[in-house]
């Protein structure tokens, strides 16, 4: 099954990739270009020892050396100059290894674009022996319904969320248990083919090897969900420069993901056109005083702004802030009210818990949260990335969520203690909408 075919071959290849001891992840977004440098040691031991393994696993690896540099040839999470992008991650690449004092030739990288869509699968088995054993999970896992997703895409991300056996439901690891029928509710995610190959074309023509590919969605919310949220119920937002990342968790996977094609970006525009000045200087004043929740004072606070030439003779203007956040106030609420359509769309109201946590660079706006809380009519904080080993202090802001969470990623990846052979093959499937079903039904 090409599903599973998938799955394998990428984790070989990062099983490659993690022996050397020294791999690369790398963050390829619209605005920036992240690189960080991580040395395992003892990991295979440690998940030996555990099974599986804890999600912080700290004493795994640490970071030697760290590289952000300024995304080019990026837009909507996906390349459209290869040259241009080739120069930035071998610029980010050299600077990692050079702080590293390493050279690095596999790299885990994570997307934001390729337009991720989320699929629930459903597989239903009867138990042979009358006890769940690996064979009866590789049935199981072998008998959900693949829809068809069109050729021009590929699987990036397949994980059973849910095992019921009879009429109990919530099972994390059914095997070894005595029962009469089993059943699996998995997701899968599949994105573009073409943004895949064109990102490992380009790692390729810097001297590297794609070690492993993951959802930006899911490395943000690894890194910014705490085991609770993941448990019960969460969304991660992660508003980044280029794009908006959605990604739902429930029993501590992820459920649902997908891509905004609206971010910060749109924000920065917004100013430069409303106030006529260039890109850069409209970015300065977004984060030096932007905002979106307008008090008295924020009237009598004046920003100056400068001439385009810099020259302290030519024209030099000032605006209240309360007129920079009435050009960025409407931008905000029109990506959140997206956000909102896509999390009714998901069946997000039916989770236990319906905690929402922004995270990402456009998520540091000052009041973004209140704006968020009354738009999506949740429980809204602001996360920030769990502390891995040796991790700058420049890398621990919500921006490098995606970052952090794909080290976490590399040091414990999914599923892969559910790489079973499977024996049954079937076909069909169902839309998304209903793969909630179970949940609102079994719970």
């Amino acid at each position: 099954m090409e599903l599973y075919q998938t799955q394998r071959a990428m984790r070989a290849m990062r099983t490659a990739a993690l022996q050397r001891g020294v791999v690369a992840v790398l963050d390829v977004g619209s605005s920036k270009i992240g690189c960080l440098i991580l040395k395992f040691e003892g990991l295979e031991e440690k998940i030996e020892a555990d099974g599986v393994g804890s999600l912080a696993g700290q004493s795994g690896f640490q970071v030697i050396g760290s590289a952000l540099t300024r995304s080019r040839g990026m837009e909507y999470g996906e390349i459209v100059s290869m040259p241009e992008t080739e120069r930035a991650i071998r610029t980010a690449l050299q600077s990692a290894q050079k702080l590293a004092n390493s050279r690095v030739d596999h790299v885990i990288a994570c997307i934001s674009g390729g337009s991720p869509r989320s699929y629930g699968l459903e597989g239903t088995v009867d138990i042979k022996t009358g006890i769940v054993d690996d064979n009866d999970i590789a049935d199981v896992l072998g008998s959900c319904g693949i829809p068809a997703y069109g050729s021009d895409r590929e699987v990036l991300h397949a994980q059973p969320v849910n095992f019921s056996l009879d009429h109990r439901t919530g099972l994390s690891d059914p095997r070894g248990q005595i029962g009469k029928k089993l059943s699996v509710d998995m997701h899968m995610l599949t994105v573009k083919e073409k943004t895949i190959h064109d990102l490992a074309y380009c790692l390729k023509r810097c001297d590297l090897e794609l070690a492993g590919v993951a959802s930006a969605s899911y490395a943000s919310a690894l890194s910014s969900l705490v085991e609770d949220e993941k448990e019960l119920g969460a969304a991660c937002i992660d508003l980044g420069g280029g794009s908006t990342n959605l990604a739902i968790f429930w029993k501590k996977h992820m459920i649902f993901a997908e891509t905004i094609k609206m971010g910060g970006g749109l924000v920065t525009r917004d100013i430069s056109l409303g106030l006529q000045i260039p890109l850069s200087t409209a970015e300065r004043l977004k984060t030096r005083n932007g905002g979106v929740v307008a008090t008295g004072l924020d009237d009598r606070e004046m920003i100056e702004i400068a001439s385009e030439t810099e020259d302290w003779e030519g024209e030099r203007r000032t605006i209240s802030r309360s007129d920079l956040i009435g050009i960025m106030r409407p931008r905000v609420e029109e990506i959140l009210e997206e956000v909102r359509s896509s999390l009714t769309d998901a069946g997000f109201e039916d989770l236990p818990s319906q905690k929402i946590v922004l995270t990402g660079g456009a998520s540091q706006i000052p009041g973004i949260d209140n704006i968020a809380s009354k738009i999506l009519g949740q429980q809204v904080r602001l996360g920030r990335p769990m502390r891995i080993h040796r991790l700058p202090q420049a890398y621990s802001g919500p921006s490098c969520a995606g970052l952090v969470g794909l080290s976490l990623f590399a040091a414990h990846p999914q599923d892969e203690w559910w790489d079973f052979s499977p024996r049954s093959k079937s076909f069909g499937g169902k839309s998304v909408s209903r793969a909630f079903r179970w949940l609102r039904d079994n719970w």
